[in-house]
């Protein structure tokens, strides 16, 4: 197998080389490719170093498989062009999700849609990724009604540039001798702003969490609201959300019936102060659901709590599980 990484020397595609090399993915031939600044410069993988190509030389080596993490208007341009050479993408940008041609995937939720013949699949949103593999296993058993969601997302979903700025300030170096990828203050803050905001007011990441759980769950009706929060969390994104279901249900076989999901770690044990944090959950795979509890102002509604690693489950690894399932078919 070839294999490119575009974009391996940014925040999900070192992540992306992590991932690979603990899942003992077997490549034949490794491209690692990124921005020209970075060409002829090497990068490490399972022991090796490789030296960076560029887009042009990574197309004309017709990979196998290409991880796309460079933003979307790398993956708008670059990806068909990897796909006329008869390469399987798998991008990790917004720049394909909602294409009604382009499958939007989340191995646990609908990785059964996957075939040897998809050679363009959008990973969907960090956000969305941890929220739908939660929900999903509650909407098959009970159909869910609505949704109220709010998410406490870290600042490493801003990429290297919110990184710096949190170092800088918690330095106390609030100045603007550097460039910022907030227009406030992240350290000790939190912004109720996530990505740009659009006419009805939402943001792109909160609308994002609207417009990709309903494709991916199969679902265009849910109704689902959402407030998205950039919070000084160093990895880890955490969700508190509301849900209104069709059907009643029993609050102990539904933690069971998370308690067996692939794919999910239940803590939820108030008596010991057991519940996910995004501080424990750093370089795991897998998404965390705590703080369960039955909504008693409303008919057949219920709270949860979940935590995932916006940099693995959230990028990394869900693009490397689609890989994988479609390598299984």
């Amino acid at each position: 197998m070839k294999l490119a990484v575009v974009g391996v020397t940014g925040l999900v595609g070192r992540e992306m080389l992590e991932v690979l090399a603990e899942r003992k993915i077997v490549v034949d031939k490794f491209i690692p490719v990124a921005s020209s600044k970075s060409v002829g410069s090497l990068v490490n993988y399972m022991g090796k170093e490789y030296p960076i190509m560029s887009m042009s030389q990574a197309i004309e080596e017709a990979p196998d498989f290409a991880l796309f993490s460079a933003g979307g208007s790398v993956s708008s341009e670059y990806a068909p062009l990897f796909v006329e050479k008869g390469t399987t993408v798998i991008d990790n940008s917004s720049a394909w999700r909602m294409k009604p041609s382009v499958k939007l995937i989340v191995p646990e939720v609908n990785g059964h849609e996957l075939t040897k013949g998809d050679k363009l699949i959008a990973n969907p949103n960090c956000s969305t990724i941890q929220l739908v593999v939660a929900l999903n296993p509650l909407h098959k058993k009970y159909g869910i009604k609505r949704l109220v969601i709010s998410t406490y997302q870290s600042f490493t979903g801003t990429g290297a540039k919110a990184m710096k700025q949190y170092s800088k300030e918690s330095q106390g170096d609030f100045s603007s001798d550097y460039p910022k990828a907030y227009q406030y203050p992240i350290f000790e803050n939190c912004i109720p702003h996530c990505d740009v905001f659009l006419d009805n007011n939402y943001t792109k990441e909160e609308m994002k969490l609207v417009h990709e759980t309903r494709k991916i769950m199969d679902a265009p009706e849910l109704a689902i609201t959402a407030t998205a929060v950039r919070v000084p969390v160093c990895g880890g994104h955490s969700e508190s959300v509301n849900i209104e279901f069709n059907n009643a249900f029993d609050i102990d076989e539904l933690r069971t019936l998370l308690s067996t999901e692939k794919g999910i770690i239940l803590q939820d044990d108030i008596n010991v102060n057991h519940y996910p944090m995004p501080r424990f959950v750093r370089k795991k795979d897998e998404v965390f659901i705590g703080r369960i509890r039955r909504d008693d102002s409303i008919e057949n509604a219920l709270n949860i709590w979940i935590v995932a690693d916006n940099l693995r489950k959230g990028a990394a690894t869900n693009a490397i599980q689609i890989l994988q399932k479609i390598q299984s078919l």
